[in-house]
């Protein structure tokens, strides 16, 4: 009963996972995109759904569904029953001619790195240009986004772009707000994704648990401690010449179960 109320008490500590759809941060003035929170209950056994807080700042919103549309700037948060607080998504609204749309998840070494330089309300931009640190690193005939295949640290920097708009003669240059991306280290990605692994899909063990080996099998059990499987010690009562001559055999009853696959955070 204790090892079911710890993994209950683990659980709870798992952030709820906000995701944008569509995925950019900076939208036109009455456009609307949906946040959804995404929480960890693998054990939760309750008859009643689970409720999700919702907050703009510090500000509780009313909602309590797992997705909401929002179209009001500024800082979103998200919180499942038990759960801390999700990581933030910061929302911007504009009312400029052009805007530079990137992504809201971290961009991390060796990813693609996508943005868009989008028209007021999807108008095609002409002579479009894409700019790093003030440089131009990109032309394009109309509109089309700017990808970095594999993103690399020197990708970090502000990015902008400008272009003409036909409305209804063409127009002239227009730039968009420059807006800042930052490219992780490739090693902290890994280390980041691991953890997710070892805490979200990885089956875990809590204590000491001593599988004792069949009649006739030739092992001296094994004890499972924390995931990780060991010969025991040697019994007092064990003569010495027994526990020398038996090797280790996990026996017939004795099964390695593999961890769930697939890309999402365990079962939701």
């Amino acid at each position: 009963m204790w090892e079911l109320t710890a993994l209950l008490l683990l659980a709870t500590l798992e952030k709820p996972i906000l995701s944008l759809h569509p995925p950019w941060t900076t939208i036109f003035k009455g456009e609307r995109v949906t946040l959804r929170c995404d929480g960890y209950h693998p054990l939760l056994l309750e008859l009643r759904p689970i409720s999700t807080l919702w907050y703009l700042g510090h500000l509780l919103l009313p909602s309590h569904k797992k997705s909401i549309e929002v179209q009001t700037p500024g800082v979103y948060r998200c919180q499942t029953r038990g759960a801390p607080v999700s990581d933030p998504i910061h929302l911007s609204v504009s009312n400029d001619w052009l805007i530079l749309q990137v992504p809201y998840a971290a961009v991390f070494e060796g990813e693609p790195l996508v943005m868009r330089c989008r028209g007021w309300y999807d108008k095609v931009v002409y002579k479009l240009h894409y700019y790093h640190d003030g440089q131009p690193v990109r032309y394009f005939h109309s509109s089309a986004n700017y990808t970095v295949p594999q993103a690399r640290a020197s990708d970090s920097g502000s990015y902008q772009c400008s272009g003409t708009m036909r409305i209804p003669v063409e127009s002239a240059p227009m730039f968009s707000a420059k807006v800042a991306v930052t490219v992780q280290e490739a090693r902290h990605a890994a280390a980041v994704r691991l953890l997710q692994v070892q805490s979200r899909r990885a089956p875990l063990r809590l204590g000491r648990r001593v599988h004792r080996p069949r009649a006739g099998s030739r092992g001296a059990g094994i004890a499972l401690v924390r995931g990780c499987y060991r010969q025991p010690q040697r019994s007092e009562t064990q003569p010495l010449a027994a526990a020398s001559g038996a090797g280790f055999s996990p026996g017939r009853g004795v099964h390695h179960r593999p961890g769930p696959t697939g890309r999402g955070f365990g079962a939701r």
